[in-house]
């Protein structure tokens, strides 16, 4: 049988399967299982134990959990409130003013949490009522917060970065420190459209009527102080090289447990809370990372990354052909499926095409987050759209068209990083000096 039929056959299997509304890790399982039994003469259910046993005890999946209960931690805290009234008073003067803290809020808040839907959730749940009781336009409200949470997907410890590097046995440590430069590429991005639409259309943004004092701007900084030691324990351990992304992660729990709890706002309650939505969600993503791996060990019996991978090289299309299908590719992939598995679906097959034209697999994965980061504001499966939908009961084509202008910041965002692959691998060559 033609390996393009096998294709079609085992496409086919996972469409009937998602579309059963079968779970992401069994829908993965059962396409390895049928390409196992039909398309190869290996032993389909003793590959399956063994893949299962071999990546079930992942040193380097142990950070997943441990920065996902880092973020639900501080998703209990009230230190979305302290980054509120730590940055407000250095932005009513700037262009676009406290449209910024969403911006910037959400960029910090990446920084600790990993997720983009955490950090769509905690900042949207101080942001939208202060900003909206302001008079600022819904549209910037609700396109600043969709668009700025998606940088919880690639400013590490980024939740989608480790699966990456679990499942393209890259380094975490260097992933992260890749993600550095791009993240603050798009936090540069966003806020100067925010600034272009405040000076293009000064009527859209209210005044603020208190002035602050130097003096007041800096007291009110303190609450940002316990965030930011946050931040350098955890990212700052791993780029010197004193702790591993798991022993970062490790770290990074201890510190938001000792913060939230000095915040006042914790309780064993709310710890057990965090524990057990940790758990959960730990649990989902190594779930799909089994299948995942089944999947990838099926594929590689039947040949077809390989040959996939022969036919992309007879071809002879240039990196920038190669990379300008495979955005279009995963942006419709990613309006069906959430990053996670768009990441762990695709991995398998994509890596041999990537490695085949000369891509770096570090660079290719902070574009994959990247384009990634575009599909959480698409509809009809964009993550960020419903979270921000569940808490302003807008309408989520609504909540769409105002984060569209972010979804083509972002699209210029994977653009510069092509031109200037610099941008991404600059800080992980001096890390490795």
């Amino acid at each position: 049988m033609s390996d393009p039929l096998i294709a079609l056959i085992l496409l086919g299997v996972m469409l009937l399967c998602l579309g059963a509304g079968l779970w992401v890790a069994i829908s993965l399982g059962a396409v390895a299982f049928v390409a196992m039994t039909a398309f190869s003469n290996a032993p389909s259910g003793l590959v399956l134990a063994t893949t299962f046993w071999g990546h079930s005890h992942s040193w380097a999946l142990t950070a997943l959990p441990l920065f996902i209960l880092m973020g639900e931690i501080l998703l209990r805290s009230r230190l979305s409130q302290d980054m509120f009234s730590g940055l407000a008073p250095w932005l009513t003067r700037a262009p676009g003013r406290l449209l910024h803290v969403n911006v910037f809020g959400c960029a910090i808040f990446a920084a600790v949490s990993g997720s983009s839907a955490a950090t769509a959730a905690t900042i949207g749940r101080m942001s939208v009522p202060e900003l909206t009781s302001r008079g600022y336009p819904e549209s910037l409200i609700i396109g600043t917060l969709a668009g700025s949470a998606t940088l919880g997907l690639l400013i590490p410890p980024s939740i989608i970065l480790i699966v990456y590097g679990v499942a393209t046995e890259q380094s975490i440590g260097r992933l992260f420190i890749a993600g550095i430069l791009p993240g603050l590429m798009l936090i540069s991005l966003f806020a100067g459209y925010v600034g272009i639409r405040a000076w293009m259309n000064p009527e859209l943004i209210p005044e603020e009527v208190r002035r602050f004092s130097f003096r007041e701007k800096l007291a009110a900084s303190k609450n940002l102080i316990p965030v930011a030691l946050l931040i350098i324990g955890v990212i700052g351990s791993i780029y010197t090289g004193l702790a591993s992304p798991t022993d970062a992660a490790a770290l990074g729990v201890v510190l938001s447990v000792i913060l939230a709890w000095a915040s006042g706002s914790f309780s064993l309650k709310l710890f057990g809370e965090a524990l057990m939505s940790a758990t959960r969600t730990s649990c989902m993503i190594a779930f799909i990372l089994l299948g995942a791996a089944y999947l990838s060990v099926a594929m590689g019996f039947t040949g077809l990354p390989r040959n996939l991978a022969a036919w992309i090289s007879e071809m002879g299309l240039s990196v920038t052909a190669l990379l300008f299908v495979l955005t279009l590719f995963f942006i419709v992939l990613g309006c069906f499926l959430d990053g996670i598995s768009v990441v762990v679906l695709t991995t398998s097959i994509i890596m041999p095409m990537i490695t085949a034209v000369g891509i770096d697999p570090l660079w290719f994965g902070i574009y994959l987050v990247i384009v990634v980061e575009m599909s959480q504001i698409t509809p009809p499966v964009g993550f960020n759209l419903f979270v921000i939908q569940s808490m302003t009961k807008f309408d989520i084509l609504k909540i769409a068209m105002a984060a569209f202008p972010f979804f083509l910041l972002l699209l210029l965002g994977v653009a510069l990083i092509s031109v200037f692959p610099g941008i991404v691998t600059v800080l992980p060559e001096l890390m490795s000096n």
